[in-house]
């Protein structure tokens, strides 16, 4: 097997030669979501063999693994040890890797209730542009040095440099979770999240999907009965595989080749109110809606309800895909890009079409 120093080596000489001869360069793993985003460009540059966890401390709640590792053989460790990856990234196929996981940024339905990717990165030591290797954070909560800078790695999708380790908090895994269901309007359904997330309730997701609520509650077996108690609706015994399918988008709403897009919105937000096929996910916050809808329509309809969207899957991915940021955001988007990737060779337009 190639040593990790090697494969390291290997990978700064790929990105030097880039630099000098101005080859865009396609940074890819797993593949698993190489639908997101913009159309990629350049040479593929393959990290997918750089893999293995360097350092796990379970006492620490930290492991240190490197990009190219399977997200399945981290999780599976970490099961190992009734722990666990809180964010509960999405896969989309058996070949997702952490470093994919890391650049796009996704999180699972537990994210509104236990943090989003960046809130469990602890470090990350990285590639950029220049062909030099960087470390930022480190193995604990309180470093300070660099810390906001590995989070900046977090959904910047390969565009500031290529990942090579990455640094995690982890979880314990909860001792009991249920989940319950019940059949009401969205309205109503938006009433209810918004209600119980003022609560002092275990909630650790909570959908709404054609014309049924679904909440999850996880923590210690008293503290799940009494939550479920208060709560009510009917018991849902297949509450694992639905968090799982809508994880990995797997539910019928998801199927289709309709463009998909997904709006950040604020929890009480009412409903969109547009054409088309609409899921509500993370308590509110999150909401998918399906179908064919032009752009603008879109992105409006976002913006008035103080919120952003993006096309997640299909339609025209050579356009702008990302919510436009504001003129100030992007002055400092385009020259961080220029700190870590001066010519333009990583991921280039991968999240916007000039930056």
């Amino acid at each position: 097997m190639t040593k990790d120093s090697d494969l390291t080596v290997d990978l700064q000489a790929r990105v030097s030669e880039a630099r000098r001869s101005r080859t865009p360069l396609h940074i890819t793993g797993g593949g698993s979501k190489a639908f997101y985003g913009r159309h990629p460009e350049g040479q593929a540059l393959r990290v997918s063999g750089h893999r293995g966890v360097v350092d796990y401390a379970p006492a620490e709640l930290v492991v240190t693994a490197r990009a190219g590792t399977p997200l399945s053989v981290l999780e599976s460790l970490l099961g190992e040890q009734r722990q666990m990856l809180a964010f509960e990234p999405p896969h989309f196929s058996a070949a997702a890797t952490l470093g994919g996981c890391i650049a796009t940024g996704l999180s699972g339905p537990r994210r509104p209730y236990t943090g989003a990717v960046r809130d469990f990165v602890l470090g990350v030591k990285c590639l950029n542009g220049k062909g030099e290797v960087l470390s930022f954070g480190g193995q604990v909560m309180k470093n300070v040095a660099g810390y906001d800078v590995s989070r900046l790695m977090t959904g910047a999708l390969g565009t500031l440099g290529v990942l090579l380790e990455v640094s995690l908090k982890v979880l314990p895994r909860p001792a009991l979770e249920t989940t319950v269901c019940f059949t009401v309007s969205t309205a109503q359904a938006l009433d209810m999240m918004h209600r119980w997330a003022g609560r002092p309730l275990p909630l650790s997701a909570a959908c709404y999907d054609d014309g049924r609520l679904f909440v999850r509650l996880s923590g210690s077996e008293p503290g799940v009965a009494d939550a479920a108690a208060r709560v009510g609706g009917d018991a849902f015994p297949q509450g694992e595989q639905l968090w799982h399918d809508l994880r990995e988008q797997r539910l019928a709403f998801f199927h289709g080749s309709q463009p998909l897009w997904r709006m950040s919105v604020p929890p009480a937000a009412p409903p969109l109110g547009l054409p088309g096929a609409e899921l509500i996910d993370w308590g509110g916050a999150q909401r998918w809606l399906r179908g064919d809808l032009s752009l603008a329509r879109v992105r409006d309809r976002a913006a008035s309800l103080g919120g952003h969207a993006v096309l997640f899957r299909h339609g025209d991915r050579r356009g702008e895909v990302f919510h436009p940021l504001a003129p100030g955001l992007m002055v400092l988007h385009r020259r961080l890009k220029h700190a870590f990737d001066p010519d333009n060779i990583l991921n280039p337009g991968r999240m916007y079409i000039d930056a």
